[in-house]
């Protein structure tokens, strides 16, 4: 079978199980799982069957024509380089292990068929975009994506939570998907076709004459799909859908996907300095501020949440450093042990039987109550904080390399300023991501929270998937910044002597500064009585939260405060946790700019339409009616009333023509 049949076959798998499972899951429930699972197995095997194949050699690249259409022609094109084949791989180790993961997560869900078929649907649109070679094509795969989003954020749809989650998530990502499809199209106007191959030989070629506009456009796209500052704030919420949703969609599939598509197109968006500028700026801002926000956050999840974030931001500053080496190197690792991470919280979420364990101020002592889930965390989080020599090492001192190698003027690919600036965020980064990667793990496996009922022990589907995804997070970085320049352009991603020293020191100092922090609140906690609350020198708002930490309730309303007093988030972030715990009040700027307005707006035309359209148009009925009624009346049927209107009138017109002829 040919290398181009078996990547057709990647994504169509897939697809051919969603197809089958949502047909039979009312009629064949006992088939459901083996239609989730199967196939996307089988996808696995496939994609590295084409990733062999490939081996990081001359790209795979074949078309056909879907149908004339009279100008730009859309193709079905593939176009499998080294970064599609293992990309195409990491989507499918993940979806795969999602599925298997999810069979004892949902296990009693009865919405399970719809959900896994759902999965299944989300995977085949992914790959659609790894593999295409054509922009319309890799649109479809693109917004089904979007819609799929919609639907398993919204899974436990009774709730408001996910329904408004779902929603939020599906219109933020419009919002940025506007202005990228008005860029797809303005690019293949000036390209003259869809082909990825062909829109970069016209970029070669200077046949591109507005790239700086293409490029902000198309950033737009990517700022949503890929949740970049300032289209991130659907990603924390989406949290209200199933834990194994989380898992796949923050490491393999949608926020991957903007990222991928930078790399894709990047010699388009090196052709302006201005658009490679912005992208630096974008990067450094959602990198610190995620940081920050993940710093003052009580749901685990959540923390996760914008935690992904700051790595999308890793990657995307690798991309305004023209590296997408770097970039994918990083993608490849941080699919492997974010998707442990949220396995892992799942797997804690699981054991104490209910949702509203997610908070980590409620948790406590559950290193022995869950020992897989503590032992490849633990390993996933030294990851997250890019501890040698675990695997996030090696791929965010890739990142720091090259914006070095910039900064020193080494490479003329990137503007100094850029370099710069992805340099100084990510050291700062680095810092917050080892900060709060520290603070989960003490606040969940050595808190003082209230300790959950024990539900027994997982489900083996769901603990032997920990222990398969914590061997890349553990191991690959040790091995692939030497194998992968073969298959990224050839470009160096080992690391250097100056980015690691910084970038491991302060990581270092970050974990170290938040440890001895915990154990300081710790010990303040235990002097300070839990009623001692009633005189707080920060005034009401204090007292609220003091009250909070003491019975373990949230303040703030929606925002979720760590009420355990030994939470070192509070004591580090100081007067700015307040600002952090609510993502530094975005979503209240968007509802005073956008969404208030547009709800005027919409209460102002159905006030135009209810007293204006209507009482036209109930006027336009009325009248006529009034003169139907009166003529109604003069019908009596009474020969002398008629022949007294018949003289009446004869009168007046005799009158009328009495003065028309005086006055003549």
């Amino acid at each position: 079978m040919t290398t181009t049949t078996l990547a057709v076959l990647v994504p169509l798998l897939p697809f051919l199980g969603a197809l089958a499972g949502l047909l039979l899951g009312r009629t064949a429930p006992g088939f459901v799982r083996p239609l989730a699972v199967l196939p996307t197995l089988a996808s696995l095997a496939l994609a590295a069957t084409v990733a062999w194949r490939q081996g990081g050699g001359r790209a795979v690249d074949t078309a056909t024509e879907l149908t004339p259409t009279g100008s730009v022609p859309i193709e079905l094109a593939l176009h499998i380089d080294g970064f599609a084949a293992l990309t195409a791989v990491l989507v499918t180790v993940v979806a795969g292990c999602v599925q298997i993961y999810s069979t004892g997560y949902l296990r009693d869900d009865p919405r399970y068929p719809s959900y896994a078929a759902l999965v299944s649907l989300f995977t085949s649109a992914m790959l659609l975009v790894v593999y295409s070679g054509d922009l319309m094509v890799l649109l479809v795969g693109w917004e089904v994506m979007g819609i799929c989003s919609y639907f398993l954020v919204g899974h436990y749809w009774e709730t408001p939570e996910a329904r408004a989650a779902s929603l939020k998530a599906f219109l933020v990502t419009k919002l940025g998907d506007v202005p990228f499809l008005i860029g797809l199209f303005a690019l293949a106007t000036e390209a003259g076709s869809f082909r990825i191959t062909r829109i970069l030989g016209a970029v070669a070629n200077g046949g591109i004459e507005h790239p700086t506009l293409i490029a902000l456009l198309l950033l737009a796209g990517v700022a949503g799909k890929s949740a970049q500052f300032p289209l991130h704030t659907w990603l924390p919420d989406a949290m209200a859908g199933p834990t194994p949703v989380s898992a796949l969609i923050h490491a393999a599939t949608m926020v991957a996907a903007g990222v991928y598509f930078i790399a894709r197109l990047l010699p388009l968006f090196e052709a302006s300095q201005a658009a490679m500028t912005v992208l630096a700026v974008m990067a450094a801002v959602t990198m610190a501020g995620s940081a920050l926000a993940a710093l003052a956050q009580d749901d685990i999840k959540r923390v996760l949440a914008y935690s992904t974030i700051g790595q999308l931001g890793y990657m995307t500053s690798a991309l305004a450093v023209a590296d997408r080496g770097a970039a994918v190197f990083h993608l490849l690792s941080h699919g492997a042990f974010k998707a442990l991470l949220f396995l892992a919280a799942g797997v804690i979420i699981h054991a104490a039987g209910t949702n509203s364990l997610a908070a980590m101020s409620r948790m406590g002592h559950l290193r022995d109550r869950v020992p897989d889930a503590y032992w490849t965390m633990t390993v996933a989080l030294l990851a997250l904080a890019a501890i040698p020599p675990f695997s996030g090492f090696f791929s965010k001192e890739a990142v720091l390399g090259v914006a070095e190698h910039v900064v020193t003027g080494h490479t003329e690919h990137a503007p100094a300023a850029a370099g710069w600036i992805v340099l100084l965020a990510g050291l700062v980064t680095a810092l917050l991501t080892a900060a709060y990667a520290m603070r989960l793990w003490l606040l969940a496996f050595r808190g003082y929270g209230t300790e959950a009922p024990d539900h027994g022990r997982q489900p083996l589907a769901m603990t032997t998937v920990l222990w398969v995804l914590a061997v890349p997070s553990l191991a690959l970085g040790g091995f692939a910044f030497r194998l992968l320049p073969d298959w990224f352009d050839g470009h160096d991603l080992t690391p250097t002597l100056t980015t690691s020293v910084l970038g491991t020191g302060v990581a270092l100092v970050g974990g170290i500064i938040t440890y001895a922090t915990w154990r300081h609140t710790t010990a303040h906690a235990a002097r300070v009585p839990l009623g001692a609350v009633a005189a707080h020198p920060e005034g009401d708002a204090g007292r609220v939260e003091a009250e909070a930490i003491a019975t373990h309730e949230p303040a703030y309303g929606d925002i979720a405060y760590a009420p355990d007093p030994s939470d070192p988030g509070r004591l580090l972030l100081g007067p700015l946790h307040r600002h952090a715990a609510a993502g530094f009040h975005l979503d209240a700027v968007y509802t005073t700019l956008f969404v208030r307005p547009v709800r005027a707006g919409a209460s102002l035309v159905r006030f135009l339409d209810r007293e204006v359209v209507e009482t036209y148009v109930r006027g336009a009925g009325t009248l006529p009616r009034w003169l139907g009624a009166a003529v109604r009346r003069a019908q009596t049927g009474n020969l002398q009333t008629y022949v007294s209107a018949l003289l009446a009138g004869t009168v007046v017109l005799a009158v009328a023509a009495v003065l028309v002829a005086t006055g003549a």
